[in-house]
């Protein structure tokens, strides 16, 4: 890599490292996209991977206290499971693919139904979401999203979510570095210098973040990340608003408002998404607005 290169992906390390030590978020996913852009996949994944084992690891020991440890054992278990299941056939994602699906990835855990409710202390469930999570490990190199969903579900506070999430993600991470790194056909490689300037501006931005935390409640914390994870989906409010408004004019039949509006498209979840608001109803058959999604509609 170029030194202008190196600049930008260790700016771009400090930051998301920043936000990940904040909401235990996102961060990940940013830099994984970043570095597929620049580098083959084996070596994108190993590098995301050094740093993520080093901001992970180093999140995780600031917060050690706070690490529930019946959570990381049974991703831990899904983890090792799906990673056998894996080296069977030692799939490396082409490059378009792995975007893609990385692109894709929040909106698919946004699409599961609202009854999917995974408990961070329920064995089962750890182990169910654990290979899950492995498996989006290989094909995009991050498992945030639904991890996310895992721990925001619980009854964990702010600190035993960042705490407990970082130690699942070093162990996870480490298990994608001997995947990319030592199982696969074409290896991924990473430069000595690059992986210790990583390493370094993962501790940094994630030294940083703990200022942020502290200085926060577990009021603000939820907040602050169900915002962020909102930011995802910001291009759908004006279809939503379109739905509102087309059965706000006069309530439509069941059948007229889903053939218009309902997709199985998980980026386009107009439908669902306006009823799991309570933006609009269904009552005899008919499609109306609610006071609630005529309260967001523009005063004429």
């Amino acid at each position: 890599m170029s030194p202008l290169v190196v600049l930008a992906v260790i700016l771009t390390m400090v930051g998301t490292s920043l936000l990940s030590g904040v909401f235990g978020m996102a961060g990940g996913l940013v830099l994984v996209g970043v570095l597929l852009v620049l580098l083959p996949v084996q070596d994108a994944m190993a590098l995301h991977a050094v740093t993520q084992i080093s901001s992970n690891g180093w999140r995780a020991a600031l917060w050690w206290r706070h690490i529930r440890p019946r959570p990381v054992l049974a991703l831990a278990l899904g983890n090792l499971l799906a990673l056998g299941g894996w080296s069977l056939v030692l799939l490396v994602p082409d490059r378009a693919v792995a975007l893609l699906m990385l692109g894709a990835s929040p909106f698919l855990v946004r699409a599961l139904p609202e009854r999917f409710r995974p408990d961070p202390l329920r064995a089962v469930h750890g182990v169910a979401v654990g290979a899950a999570c492995m498996s989006l490990m290989v094909m995009t190199g991050v498992s945030g999203p639904l991890l996310d969903r895992f721990f925001l579900g619980g009854a964990l506070d702010r600190r035993e979510i960042v705490a407990t999430k970082a130690a699942c993600q070093t162990l996870g991470h480490t298990l994608k570095l001997v995947y990319f790194g030592a199982l696969v056909a074409q290896t991924g490689s990473v430069e000595p210098v690059v992986a210790a300037l990583a390493i370094l501006a993962s501790m940094a931005g994630t030294m940083l973040a703990k200022r942020v935390l502290e200085a926060m409640s577990d009021a603000q914390f939820r907040l602050w990340a169900e915002r962020s994870e909102a930011l995802m989906s910001e291009t759908l409010k004006p279809l939503i608003l379109d739905l509102v408004a087309f059965v706000a004019e006069q309530p439509r039949p069941y059948a007229e408002v889903l053939d218009a509006w309902r997709t199985s498209c998980p980026r386009l979840t107009v439908w669902e998404d306006a009823v799991e608001a309570g933006l609009v109803a269904c009552r005899d058959g008919m499609v109306e607005a609610t006071a609630k999604g005529r309260g967001l509609l523009p005063k004429r």
